[in-house]
């Protein structure tokens, strides 16, 4: 089987209809298999705040308490999971929703960040990425909600790190983040590709500045996962095949 492409979609992108909408139509034109791991921080967060959850944060990365994870669960394996699946099966794309708990595809421990306990938010553990090799060689395109199996209850993992540990496992071909820009860009132009020392330089000199940062140290930290290829782009640049794409 051709090594698949992992493709990881922000929730920032994931209830707008018209992206999704390109988005399906653009992966049914791939010509590589896809594996597709989605976030949906935005919508957990407003649904927090429905339910009188006030969303809590350490060093950017959310603190799930019990509460929270159902909302976490119906959120990301639910609502938004589906709503994914269903556009892409509008498209012609044979899509199979799933989550980490599924087969045991990923399993997840507790984490603390600064010495704060992050509730049942956690790290990847271990992943058995069989049966995304077995749905991928019936044809069908996994989606991948970031929810991870656990000894006593399940975790909330982000989807960064999720999408990196799976193209790691999969000996992905490449990983791709979408963003809303063509990739990394100097005085206007686009940067076809980086190296982490370059990254580090530009971060320093403020080339790279802003919302780009994370973006970056999410790709190169998918480099750290074993993945040979990480590319940031948009929906244009993951059709034609451009974006910056990073390499150690």
């Amino acid at each position: 089987m051709t090594s698949p492409i992992l493709i990881k979609i922000s929730g920032h992108e994931l209830d707008d209809e018209a992206v999704l909408t390109q988005f399906a139509s653009v992966v049914k034109a791939l010509s590589v298999p896809a594996v597709i791991v989605h976030g949906g921080g935005k919508e957990i967060s407003q649904l927090q705040e429905r339910m009188g959850i006030q969303p809590r944060y350490v060093q950017g990365i959310r603190v799930t308490d019990a509460d929270s994870l159902q909302l976490v669960e119906m959120v990301l394996a639910g609502a938004v999971n589906k709503r994914l699946v269903r556009t892409l099966l509008n498209a012609g794309v044979r899509a199979l929703g799933l989550s980490g708990v599924d087969a045991g595809l990923a399993r997840a421990r507790t984490i603390t960040v600064d010495g704060q306990d992050m509730g049942f938010t956690g790290e990847i553990e271990s992943v058995d990425a069989s049966i995304l090799t077995d749905l991928l060689g019936l044809g069908v395109v996994p989606v991948v909600a970031p929810i991870c199996g656990g000894t006593a209850h399940n975790f909330n993992v982000n989807a960064d790190i999720v999408a990196g540990a799976l193209a790691a496992a999969l000996d992905a071909d490449r990983i791709v983040f979408l963003s809303n820009v063509p990739g990394v860009l100097k005085d206007g132009a686009l940067l076809p590709s980086l190296t982490p020392a370059q990254v580090e330089s530009m971060i320093a000199d403020g080339t790279i500045f802003g919302g780009m940062i994370p973006k970056v140290t999410t790709a190169l930290r998918a480099l750290q996962d074993g993945v040979n290829q990480a590319v940031i782009t948009n929906l244009a640049g993951l059709e034609a095949g451009t974006g910056t794409v990073f390499h150690s």
